[in-house]
């Protein structure tokens, strides 16, 4: 784990997450067939290269005083509803959660730096409730702001970046974006990780990077932003960093089939899609919804 960069609890943990340069894996495609089916998809692909997606700028991002996040929304979220902001469990001002505990509507009392588009500080938004976060099956905290959406686009002019519905694709393009050390990170989604093991942590289906994101320690909780769409489809929590097996800041991947293999390196991410299937109306948490597979506290 490392050591905090500023604060008590300041740590990047979890690969706060650098990563360092390794193979990519890339598939190869199909030929499309020739004719008007060949015609149409170049026409669609030359339509889609004169409007090509904006690049995820800074704007919903924020800064912690250790780690990064960003200021969401889920996909029915209202403009009066609570705020949200997204960032790891890892990076909680209270310490890590334990494996196995799951942090619900806990008070707390927390001051975010939210930035606009070029990156430049708009103003602070605060939270008082940790609405979720665990580092069991994934690496998340939510935290439910005294503000609403209306309020703050009212107050800074900033919309909050919306949380995809949909599990993240292999090959697509993202944006890995730091609200705390205002950079961003661009490479592709290398794969996916049945199991991912730090320490005493396991994590579920995690997002691998292409070797391209080269981030560092203060990125954890970045969110991770589809380039086509514009919406978070996970954030970043950690890399291997000296090619050990299974320790801090040395995860490994576990297959389906139970084998362990290391890459040392590389980064990971965590899906947020999952939130998608837990909020009610008001962005309040149900974890009984149905749907939801977020990992619930023992009871």
């Amino acid at each position: 784990m490392r050591k905090p960069l500023v604060g008590a609890f300041a740590g990047a943990l979890f690969g706060a997450a650098a990563l360092a340069a390794t193979t990519a894996t890339a598939s190869a495609g199909t030929p499309h067939d020739a004719g008007a089916a060949g015609h149409h998809t170049a026409a669609k692909a030359a339509k889609h290269a004169q409007h090509p997606a904006a690049e995820p700028d800074f704007s919903g991002t924020v800064a912690l005083d250790n780690c990064s996040g960003s200021l969401v929304k889920m996909p029915d979220s209202k403009a009066g509803d609570p705020a949200l902001v997204l960032s790891n469990g890892h990076c909680l001002s209270e310490g890590m959660p334990q494996a196995g505990e799951v942090v619900v509507d806990k008070d707390t009392q927390r001051d975010f730096k939210l930035l606009d588009a070029k990156g430049g500080e708009k103003g602070t938004v605060s939270a008082s409730k940790i609405a979720y976060a665990t580092m069991t099956d994934t690496d998340v905290s939510l935290y439910r702001l005294d503000s609403t959406y209306k309020d703050i686009k009212s107050k800074y002019g900033i919309d909050p970046l919306e949380i995809d519905a949909a599990h993240p694709k292999q090959d697509s393009k993202i944006t890995v974006v730091s609200g705390y050390w205002k950079e961003k990170y661009g490479c592709s989604v290398d794969g996916f990780v049945p199991e991912l093991r730090e320490a005493d942590w396991k994590m579920k289906d995690s997002i691998r990077y292409t070797s391209e994101c080269n981030t560092k320690g203060g990125t954890s909780g970045s969110p991770i932003i589809a380039n086509d769409s514009g919406k978070v489809v996970g954030i970043n929590n950690t890399r291997n960093e000296d090619g050990e097996k299974c320790t801090m800041n040395n995860p490994c991947e576990v297959d389906k089939n139970g084998k362990v293999s290391v890459h040392k390196g590389i980064g990971y991410g965590q899906e947020t899609y999952l939130f998608t299937k837990c909020m009610a109306a008001g962005n309040k948490l149900d974890l009984n919804k149905e749907g939801c597979a977020l990992p619930k506290p023992k009871s």
